[in-house]
Formats: structure tokens, sequence, C-alpha cells
């Protein structure tokens, strides 16, 4: 049965469509007709998204690319779909969830030996798990989520993909009238926490056996080999999410909304709602006003994966058939997270060989500890460190804090921990650890604002910058600023 919508179209040459998800049955997933979306128009595109499918950008000229990636026309190969899910939200069991706006077309390889992708559109219109929602997405929140998704994979933060933004005139309503936008998103696999919750939460164990198989099949093969291999899927997990927070943690990334369904199996960051790159470093900052009770503050995100981590073992305790075996497995959060943290870190303060621990925790404790103190710029700190390293120059880091007394003491201390170890800071691998931009709050809102006025030209040069977080941009310096005292008021919530 060919999806409804505008007609069809050949899919290029190269592409073999898999849609393996598909093959698990009814009961993970419910079919879906596409829902046109009214004069759509492009916004942006993400050339480097573009060649994991091996696409060029620049052949999207005609209107054909921009009614398939707004769900009017569909390839010949694909099979829409929205999976069934359910999950904790804000560490209450929520029931059953799913994919209330997102449409999973299918999964492509561009080669019989290359690793495909599923490539999946949200803010596609309703589906069954839609519940009150309308199945649509905002221009706002999808600009949103197209540059978080193509900055963390620049700074090199497993996360999913975003190949482009399309916008529609079609008005959509949450606390004000908006405009609709689809963003098309690509991963490996949009597997979820919560995937296992729902069918363990509802004993379906036959179901959460073969959810659990396909996973190892196609995503772990190597724990097929193990002697408890669903133990060993779940440690692997664990050891991917305490390397994704650490890097999270080390480039003061909030997420925001870190439920069970907003979970990936793969370890990638996932659902980019009401996320904050922190500006003033602030342990406790909670990104998200509807967050009542800072239950995913900054500071506690590890905690909260561990959390969610106890969750996803509790789902597959039926498989497992003993909780020593399963707590062993999570536990493996526990190692994994500092070790991943204080490599992150030593690499920002310049050591390409980690020292000991006890040093380079005594060191960056009372760093972040004098940071904190003044909420001094997160990003801009970390690159002048890194200029300091370069150059020498004190004044490089003492501009950017009032209390300078204790950051020349904790200069000096700096310094002496290098000479103790008879090599100085890395300054080339602190260029390219430390970035110099980052997705700031209120440069996402400029361009949002400017977009609703149908200019895109700002979201298409913030991809160009943050694609290269490294580097410089002489015409977007002012981007590597701190943010503007007025950017303090902007709130964020899950409303998308």
């Amino acid at each position: 049965m060919h999806p409804t919508g505008f007609g069809h179209t050949p899919s290029p040459a190269h592409w073999q469509w898999h849609n393996r998800f598909a093959s698990l049955g009814p009961e993970f997933h419910a079919n879906v007709p596409l829902q046109p979306l009214p004069a759509p128009y492009w916004v942006a595109r993400s050339p480097s998204a573009a060649q994991l499918l091996g696409l060029d950008v620049t052949d999207w000229s005609d209107s054909a690319w921009v009614h398939l990636l707004s769900g009017n026309t569909w390839w010949d190969g694909m099979q829409p779909l929205a999976s069934v899910y359910s999950g904790h939200q804000f560490g209450v069991w929520a029931g059953q969830l799913g994919d209330g706006r997102a449409l999973l077309l299918g999964e492509v390889a561009t080669t019989p030996d290359a690793p495909s992708l599923e490539i999946q559109l949200k803010g596609a219109g309703r589906t069954p798990f839609s519940r009150s929602g309308d199945g649509r997405a905002v221009l706002r929140s999808s600009i949103r989520e197209f540059l978080a998704s193509e900055a963390m994979h620049a700074l090199g933060i497993p996360t999913t993909r975003a190949l482009c933004i399309t916008g529609s005139p079609h008005p959509v309503y949450r606390e004000t009238p908006e405009t609709a936008a689809v963003v098309t998103r690509l991963a490996p696999s949009f597997i979820r926490f919560g995937h296992f919750e729902h069918f363990s939460h509802h004993g379906l164990h036959t179901q959460l056996r073969d959810l659990t198989d396909f996973v190892l099949q196609h995503f772990y093969p190597h724990c097929m080999q193990a002697p408890d291999p669903v133990a060993a899927l779940l440690g692997e997990v664990a050891e991917r999410t305490a390397a994704m927070v650490a890097l999270w943690q080390s480039v003061g990334f909030c997420h925001g909304v870190m439920n069970t369904d907003n979970m990936s199996i793969l370890g990638l960051t996932i659902d980019y709602g009401p996320f904050q790159f922190m500006d003033g470093f602030d342990p406790q900052h909670i990104c998200n006003h509807s967050d009542h009770q800072g239950r995913y503050a900054f500071a506690r995100q590890p905690a909260i994966a561990y959390w969610n981590l106890m969750c996803l073992g509790q789902a597959l305790l039926p498989l497992i058939g003993d909780s020593d075996r399963t707590i062993a497995a999570i536990d493996r959060f526990k190692t994994a997270y500092p070790a991943h943290f204080e490599a992150a870190m030593a690499k920002k303060l310049g050591f390409s060989s980690p020292p000991a621990q006890e040093p380079l925790r005594k060191h960056l404790n009372t760093l972040l500890g004098l940071m904190a103190q003044e909420q001094a710029d997160y990003t801009v700190f970390w690159r002048a460190l890194g200029t300091y390293a370069r150059t020498g120059e004190r004044q490089a880091v003492l501009d950017q804090v009032v209390n300078r007394e204790g950051f020349d003491a904790w200069l000096l201390s700096f310094d002496e921990l290098h000479i103790h170890l008879g090599c100085g800071p890395d300054a080339d691998l602190m260029q390219k650890t430390n970035p110099k931009y980052v997705l700031r709050n209120y440069l996402a809102q400029q361009a949002i604002e400017k977009a609703e006025s149908c200019d895109f030209g700002m979201v298409n040069d913030l991809l160009t910058v943050l694609s290269a977080p490294y580097d410089e941009h002489p015409a977007f310096e002012a981007w590597a600023a701190p943010a503007p005292e007025w950017a303090r008021s902007l709130q964020l919530s899950c409303s998308s």
C-alpha cells in the first residue's frame, strides 16, 4: 500500500531501502499515511548530513525534494510508520507515549556494505500516538533542533543528525499561533529506553525479547557472544550513555528533558527541546522552565542518566533473570562516567596525556568552583585559557573574571602542575577541544525571529559557523562573545 500524498518518485539510484524496524511487526508500530504540508519551502539544509546519504544539497533545486522532505510525496521503497513506546517523564511513569508527530520513512543504505540510516520526518502530522496533539512542529523548535543536532555533531558529541528543515505557512497553535515546519532527522536507529519499558511494563515478554534480539543483532552483535548477551547489552548502553553525558558536561550542555523516552539505546543525544549551552557557569542551572523541581539541572544530568539506566535495567530484568547481574551491568556507568569526564576535561586543560587522577581532580574542582562563584562564561573562559596556553598572557584569562586574585593563584598552580609533569599545556589540543562558538539561546532566538519573517540567512550562517566551532570566523566574531544581559530573561519550555 502506498502512503497517501501528492505522488511518488523513484529513490536515488544508489539507495537501498531496508526498513528493518518495520519487520518487527504491528505490535511495535502503526503504519501512517503521509499528511501533505501546504506550500512547503526550504529553510536550511545540512551538506554534512546529506553526505551520509550520498546526496549533494546543491542538487535540490527543483520542487521535488522540498515536497519529498515535507511529507507531500513518497519515495518508492519507503514504509512510513510511527513506533510505540512508553516511559518515565520527570521521574513519573507516564504510560504509553510513542511517535506523536514523527514518521519513520524507512532505512537506507548507500552501498551493500554501508551502515544504514533511518530517515524520520519530525512534525509530519498526526499519528495514533499523538493523543491530543496535532502532530505538527513549529518553525521555532525546528530551527533549534536542526542547529543543535549539527552543532553537537561538530563538537564530537554522539547525536542524531538533521538533514534539513522545510517550512510552511500552515498555522500551528501553541501559546500563540505559529507556522509549521518539518525537520528531517537521521540516525542508525531511533529506538529509546522507552521502547523496552513499554513491552516490559505490559508483560509482553515475547515482544521484549524480539526487540532486544533486534538491537543485539543490528547494533551490538559483539554482545551476542557474551555468556549473558542481554546483560552485556545493558552494560554497553551504560558505557555509551556515560560517554555521551560526560561530553555534555564538558561543553556545558543542558538537555532539559532527560525522560526515559528521550534516551537513545545507542547513546545518542536525541530530542532537542528546551536545551541550552550554558552562558555563565552555574552547576545548578535549569534550562527548562517547566522543570519546577530542578530534576534536570546541569549538575544532576549524570545522576539522572544513571536513574534512567536503572529503568532500562528494570525493563530488561525479565530477560536477564538476575538482579545482581542487572545492577552490575548498570554500574559500569559509575566507573565509565568519571573516566570519560576526566579524560575530556584533561584535554580542555591541555593535557595530551591525562595526569594522575588526584592532581587533575584537585585542579579541575578548584577551577570549576572559582568559575561557579562568579558564573564565568563557560565557553569564553575555556577558550581564553587556551589563548593563555598559547601566548603566556594571563590577561586573556583574568579579563574574563572579577576574582582576579583567585584565578591568578589558580593559574600559578596550573603552571606548576605542568612544570612538575615536565610539559607545558598543549595549546593546539586546547584549541581543538575548547570551542569558540556554541549555539547560545539568544543567537538561536535571533535566527528564529528573522526566519519567522522569511529571512533564513542567519539560520544558515549559524549552521556554517557551528559546523566548524573551533575555527576562527572573523565575520561572526560577535557570536563568540558572552551573551548580552537581556538574554538571561529568555525562557524555554517543552512546547514545540
